[in-house]
């Protein structure tokens, strides 16, 4: 559907097995893009590694290189950038999807830990700072425009009870991703911004943990949360990791040249702002 023949696409938080960045590296795959996928030095049997990724994405023909940064550290990210433009002797693309897990932060304010604030600022905005900041800086000296996508929320547009940590970050990312825009325009990099509800991922389980109240288990406030998803949604489901992964395939391709500054919602019709 969307030409990336010969694109390369960097996108952060990837290793996750059922994750939303392992979905948009191999979706851009799909597309012909060749793929620097990023996380932590880190993998278990849950989460999944960059190695697994990298293997689905060469089993689709594409080249792929894992790159293990910290999204925080500037050295880190200026280093990824830099390995991945020696690998492949460019970028394109940046999917800036790397997110801090949900835990001590879904909590009422008064009981909010400022490490735990701390956290979700560093990883869902400093991060994509970061990142955005190395690649663009390549992206203009390359001088062929480019693509920034970065993963905000439906919680980025509308405030939500013990997601305070998470609502700040990613309303900071929508207007970090119109800033952006205004100042890379001229240079043909278009910088938009994706808006989920919630999706079928394994974080439901982390937020389920950590928001179930008081003699309600997990597992039953997993369910009432899918439940409820689905019951918000005009088209009567809830969302997965490839209506995302759709969207940023769209938003990877010249089919969105004209399209910038933008938080486009992907929520089934729960929010049509």
């Amino acid at each position: 559907m969307y030409d990336l023949s010969g694109k390369v696409a960097l996108v952060t938080g990837a290793a996750g097995k059922g994750g939303l960045g392992r979905a948009i590296a191999l979706r851009l795959a799909q597309e012909g893009a060749n793929l620097a996928v990023n996380d932590l030095d880190r993998a278990d049997s849950r989460r999944g590694s960059l190695d697994d990724v990298a293997a689905q994405i060469k089993a689709l023909g594409q080249s792929a290189l894992p790159v293990y940064a910290d999204v925080t550290i500037a050295d880190q990210v200026e280093r990824m950038v830099a390995n991945t433009i020696a690998h492949f002797g460019r970028i394109d693309i940046l999917v800036n999807n790397a997110g801090a897990p949900a835990g001590k932060d879904r909590v009422p304010v008064v009981e909010l830990e400022e490490s735990a604030w701390d956290l979700v600022q560093n990883v869902n905005v400093k991060g994509a700072f970061l990142c955005s900041r190395a690649v663009a800086r390549a992206l203009i000296a390359q001088g062929q425009g480019g693509k920034i996508i970065n993963i905000s929320s439906q919680a980025g547009k509308q405030g939500v009870p013990r997601y305070a940590a998470y609502c700040t970050s990613k309303f900071a990312v929508c207007g970090f991703t119109q800033a952006l825009a205004h100042e890379l325009g001229s240079h043909r990099i278009n910088v938009n911004a994706i808006c989920p509800g919630l999706i079928a991922t394994e974080r439901i389980d982390d937020m389920a943990r950590a928001l179930a109240p008081i003699g309600i288990s997990p597992a039953a406030h997993r369910q009432a949360m899918i439940e409820s998803a689905i019951n918000k949604a005009v088209l009567g489901r809830m969302a997965t990791t490839g209506d995302i992964a759709n969207m940023a395939a769209f938003l990877a391709s010249d089919q969105s040249e004209f399209l910038t500054g933008l938080a486009l919602s992907v929520t089934g019709g729960a929010s049509m702002d």
